[in-house]
């Protein structure tokens, strides 16, 4: 039906180094998110901005947020670090591409929390509402990281790769396809 293309092109012909440049630059994105956690003040903002995520909301959302505010005002200070502890863990995996099936898994989860409780889901939609918030983008992104792993298989460009070349069980840690 359709005739024969070759992908003979410059994204094709470099797609180990492609993906290898944008998991790096994610992770890179990461390494910032979790240092900014550890930003003199931020604690004490912390809770008045999940207070402000629910600003604007739905009245049915109400009791997400109150959930979220309630929890995390006991001990801002946990949550804060805690979140920059594990992003920054997220960071270091996905750039060195250390446990990536793992790293790309937990960037999906985390940034759908992010995006659902600091952010308040980007909302509130409405006349001048501009933005969706960064923290859907990142699910996205890490989805998309998932799908490479399981359709392109091992990067030739992480530790993981390293480690799957002296112990095989290794892959079935950090690909989505192992054999």
């Amino acid at each position: 039906m359709y005739p024969e293309v070759a992908l003979d092109n410059w994204f094709a012909r470099n797609l180990t180094s492609l993906k290898t440049v944008v998991r790096i630059i994610f992770g890179i994105l990461w390494a910032i998110d979790g240092a900014l956690k550890f930003a003199p003040g931020f604690v004490d903002s912390f809770s008045s901005m999940i207070k402000d995520a629910a600003s604007g909301q739905p009245s049915w959302l109400a009791g997400w947020f109150s959930f979220w505010a309630s929890i995390t005002s006991s001990n801002p200070a946990f949550y804060v670090y805690s979140s920059g502890l594990l992003e920054l863990a997220l960071a270091l995996g996905i750039i060195f591409g250390f446990l990536r099936k793992l790293s790309y898994t937990v960037s999906l989860f985390l940034s759908l929390i992010i995006w659902a409780v600091p952010e308040g889901f980007g909302g509130p939609y409405g006349p001048g509402s501009s933005d969706i918030g960064t923290g859907i983008v990142y699910a996205i992104v890490s989805f998309m990281l998932l799908v490479m792993n399981a359709t392109f298989g091992p990067s030739r460009h992480s530790l993981d790769f390293l480690i799957e070349r002296k112990w095989r069980w290794w892959r079935k840690l950090a690909e989505i396809k192992a054999n």
